[in-house]
């Protein structure tokens, strides 16, 4: 059977509420995430909004495409020290497996992440989703979360979520406004590395026919050598183009998912044989995967093109 390819918005709510919503794409509507053992998620948060600590089971990485976010991270190995990292619209930033991590916008507007990455790997996971749990964190350490609402007589409306709780915070509830260690371990700012790439074509980018891609890969971040995954941010201009992956291309042999954080663009996808899977527009806000072996080519609309990609591939 053919495997659809179509690209997708996020066809499914987990949780949404006062303080924000999370999104994922599922393999009912995108089939190849489960193929490829990827997933995608997107997180909304509304100022004051606050994704509560949950637990992880795989390798993620998190683009904020817009607003600014604190981010809570505490590591396996490391249960008593807990990193404070503030990112901002164009950052992208690893989240390790095994990782406990709470998100918190307090910015003025709305802040959204893009999670692409590695689907769960517990035996009870759904194909080609991520597996956050809740549950996990409030039965290890009997968290009250009606607490951080004050108001232990009105549930908090996620409680009926084990995957995803949102709240919104009160002004009287004092968050970190800075970062408490070397950010730089965790996240870097692709859409600053494509601004300067354009500009000055530095080493680590390129600038070719209107085409200009930055990249967070473990030559740079040590933490992803043992993730499996490495991510990209590509911006085409009007009418540029990124021809079809050959076998010479080191991301040919890797799974692939895109989404479109910016403009729109026509993507055509073949197999190994050449014949054509894929060809189609995508517009801001889609997925979509590419297997390995498959090619992929890329055109720009009018508007230009700008997509976040992650491969199963750390290099």
């Amino acid at each position: 059977m053919e495997l659809n390819l179509s690209p997708q918005l996020a066809d499914t709510t987990i949780f949404e509420g006062e303080g924000g919503g999370y999104y994922v794409w599922t393999a009912a509507k995108s089939p190849a995430l489960a193929v490829a053992e990827l997933a995608a998620g997107k997180l909304v948060l509304q100022p004051r909004g606050f994704a509560l600590p949950h637990y992880s089971d795989s390798y993620k990485i998190g683009f904020v495409t817009r607003g600014t976010c604190t981010v809570g991270l505490i590591a396996p190995n490391s249960p008593q020290l807990e990193k404070v990292i503030i990112v901002i619209k164009g950052d992208a930033i690893l989240v390790p497996a095994g990782t406990i991590s709470w998100w918190f916008n307090g910015g003025d507007s709305d802040a959204t992440v893009i999670f692409l990455g590695k689907s769960g790997q517990s035996s009870h996971y759904n194909p080609g989703q991520f597996n956050n749990s809740t549950e996990f964190i409030t039965k290890i350490y009997g968290l009250n979360f009606n607490e951080a609402q004050h108001d232990p007589k009105k549930p908090a409306k996620s409680q009926t979520n084990a995957l995803t709780l949102i709240i919104k915070l009160g002004p009287e509830i004092k968050m970190p406004s800075q970062s408490n260690c070397n950010i730089g371990e965790y996240v870097t700012n692709l859409e600053n590395k494509i601004y300067f790439n354009a500009k000055n074509t530095l080493v680590d980018g390129s600038n070719n026919n209107g085409v200009v891609r930055a990249k967070m890969t473990a030559g740079k971040f040590r933490l992803l050598d043992k993730s499996g995954v490495s991510a990209s941010l590509v911006k085409l201009e009007y009418d540029s183009v990124i021809s079809p992956s050959s076998p010479y291309d080191t991301d040919y042999s890797t799974h692939r998912v895109f989404y479109v954080t910016k403009g729109s663009g026509r993507f055509r996808v073949v197999d190994f044989s050449g014949a054509r899977l894929l060809d189609a527009t995508l517009e801001e806000g889609q997925l979509f995967v590419v297997p390995n072996l498959f090619g992929v080519a890329q055109l720009a609309d009018e508007n230009g093109l700008q997509f976040f990609c992650v491969s199963t591939s750390s290099k």
